[in-house]
């Protein structure tokens, strides 16, 4: 189950005069997951807390499946709503079962109901309730904590489900490793996601699409992570994404076929093999890894194993040129000319030692 958000010309301003979010205009798609980015406040965490009313917005409209949030008890609004937020809130003297059932308890589900469907998002977080379900937070680490509260947050499945930088609590060494368990479970849930971060890697890592924001909640650039880092929209969009924006891509582009040589160009003792549909981080790695006997170039073997080319540091490159140019399908509409994103991608992208 999931939902269509809009954001119709929606402002927050304050009584002191501050605009925190100006004619804000968006949609959210079903089972859609948004990222919003941006510098500290352009207004995205305002943003987040206006679809579930716990700011109001000045004007405009929030609409979930055609109903206007400001019409709409708030209670019951936030009741069929997933929250997520960085400290995670859950209740210290309440076991993980007991958090985990706190919105089946207020909506009325039995016990049986309730503990059947936190069993079931327990699991799915990877928290089986055998053995987690009788902990307390403080019992817990941090990655931990912060899957106890996606599963309370998706505990009666609802349609449209926020996250407020849902990772700045957890260290660094483990963010990655819960961005991804996260990011494999809303493709499990299906449900429409918002997601507020100040992190561009997590926003490209998470977000079908990345809505960039600057002061005063001005919408930058909407569009697919790629196209984001490919072409962005605006010199304060560049400046956000910075330098880094080639090496993000290899996370978000795949092995093709397209980027290969033949497999009869690999070299005997053949090292070991990428397969297709790998990122081209993971290929990226590999070929920096190659001994120098491997000259550069990798297999590349299909799902079942066999043999289909190699790939090399131009072949990477190709691929990245690839995911530029498919970012924005009219680029090459007048005279066949190179994208320029396309070019600054190829200018900057590491190259495996030799």
């Amino acid at each position: 189950m999931s939902a269509r958000i809009e954001l119709d010309a929606v402002r927050k301003a304050y009584p002191d005069g501050t605009v925190a979010v100006e004619g804000l205009s968006l949609t959210v798609e079903p089972g859609q997951v948004l990222a919003l980015v941006g510098p500290s406040g352009c207004g995205k965490s305002t943003t987040l807390r206006m679809i579930n009313r716990l700011v109001e917005p000045t004007s405009g409209r929030v609409l979930v499946d055609d109903e206007d949030v400001t019409r709409t008890d708030p209670v019951a609004l936030r009741r069929r709503i997933g929250y997520v937020i960085q400290d995670v809130g859950l209740l210290p003297h309440r076991t993980v079962a007991a958090n985990v059932g706190t919105v089946p308890r207020l909506l009325g589900w039995d016990r049986r109901r309730t503990r059947d469907r936190v069993a079931e998002v327990l699991d799915l977080v990877g928290l089986p309730l055998g053995t987690y379900g009788s902990r307390y937070p403080h019992q817990l680490s941090g990655g931990e904590r912060q899957r106890v509260g996606v599963a309370r947050a998706l505990a009666t499945d609802p349609p449209v489900l926020l996250m407020d930088e849902p990772f700045g609590a957890v260290d660094p060494e483990r963010r990655r490793d819960l961005q991804q368990q996260v990011a494999r479970i809303l493709r499990d849930v299906g449900t429409t996601v918002v997601l507020v971060t100040h992190d561009v890697d997590e926003a490209v890592r998470l977000g079908d699409r990345v809505a960039v924001l600057s002061r005063g909640g001005r919408l930058e650039q909407l569009d697919p992570p790629v196209a984001v880092l490919a072409h962005p929209a605006t010199a304060k969009v560049r400046e956000f994404v910075g330098d880094g924006a080639p090496v993000r891509m290899l996370a978000l582009t795949h092995v093709d076929r397209a980027d290969l040589d033949g497999p009869e160009r690999v070299v005997e003792p053949a090292p070991a093999p990428v397969r297709l549909g790998e990122t081209l981080t993971t290929a990226f790695e590999a070929i920096a890894a190659l001994p120098p006997s491997a000259q550069g170039r990798v297999p590349v073997v299909d799902a079942g194993g066999a043999l289909v080319g190699s790939l090399t540091a131009d072949g990477i490159l190709a691929g990245l040129r690839r995911a530029a140019d498919a970012a924005v399908p009219d680029a090459r509409a007048a005279g066949d000319r190179p994208h320029p994103g396309a070019a600054r991608v190829a200018a900057a992208t590491p190259r495996p030692a030799s």
